[in-house]
């Protein structure tokens, strides 16, 4: 049985939720390969560039990742959510891309954030969107979403990414976030303000975005993640 966000009154933090998710922008059709299937990888090709980029700690990650996929093929989609999740969150250590990567602003493939064991929003959302996908789970079922995060009990927000699973494409959806462990519906996510969001199929966003939350820029990241997941031995 899939996981659905409970029937209840349509609170504000719903509304606003969905409000800030807005319509479909662009369609981008950025996929790892054509048509509605799931998508592939070359296990001996991720071996070998694991082993070249990071050695046999990487390649060690890289094997229980390839033990994740097998177990949770088949199972319950609650449950394929929850243990991808935690996998990420328990594994890779919150690290800032000029202190990782020597850049302001670097999208990592899932390869690259499990050789390192660290990255930051972007790299958490981008893995976890890469496995599920590796798991059967629809494409257009998921989505990274650019938000904007308080910070605690203070009015200081910082530029935030987390993905989002959507029963349907109107869906409230359900969050994966490296910041809080459990898998909460949007509309419970009061910390978060949603600007745009994002998947290999497309760009949604609502009325309000800011030029240094440009989504075509966003997208031309995606581009060269994309890219570099295809070298690296995805499909």
């Amino acid at each position: 049985m899939m996981p659905s966000s409970p029937r209840r009154p349509e609170s504000p933090g719903r509304r606003r939720f969905l409000a800030g998710l807005g319509a479909l922008l662009l369609a981008t059709g950025l996929g790892l390969r054509p048509g509605p299937a799931a998508a592939s990888l070359d296990p001996s090709r991720l071996r070998q560039s694991m082993q070249r980029l990071y050695g046999q700690q990487g390649l060690s990650t890289l094997e229980a990742w390839f033990s994740l996929l097998e177990r949770l093929r088949g199972v319950p989609l609650q449950n394929q959510l929850r243990e991808v999740n935690d996998f990420f969150n328990r594994r890779v250590r919150w690290v800032d891309d000029i202190d990782n990567w020597g850049h302001e602003d670097f999208w990592a493939t899932p390869l690259e954030t499990m050789g390192r064991g660290q990255g930051d929003c972007e790299d958490y959302s981008i893995a976890k969107y890469i496995t599920l996908k590796q798991l059967g789970v629809p494409g257009s079922q998921l989505r990274m979403i650019y938000v904007r995060a308080r910070i605690g009990r203070s009015q200081i927000t910082q530029a935030h990414m987390v993905l989002g699973w959507y029963e349907t494409a109107a869906a409230e959806p359900l969050i994966l976030d490296n910041l809080v462990p459990s898998i909460t519906p949007g509309g419970q996510r009061t910390d978060l303000d949603p600007l745009f969001s994002f998947n290999s199929q497309g760009l949604w966003a609502g009325g309000s975005t800011e030029s240094r939350a440009d989504p075509l820029a966003r997208l031309s990241r995606w581009r060269n993640v994309i890219d570099r997941m295809r070298e690296q031995g995805f499909i």
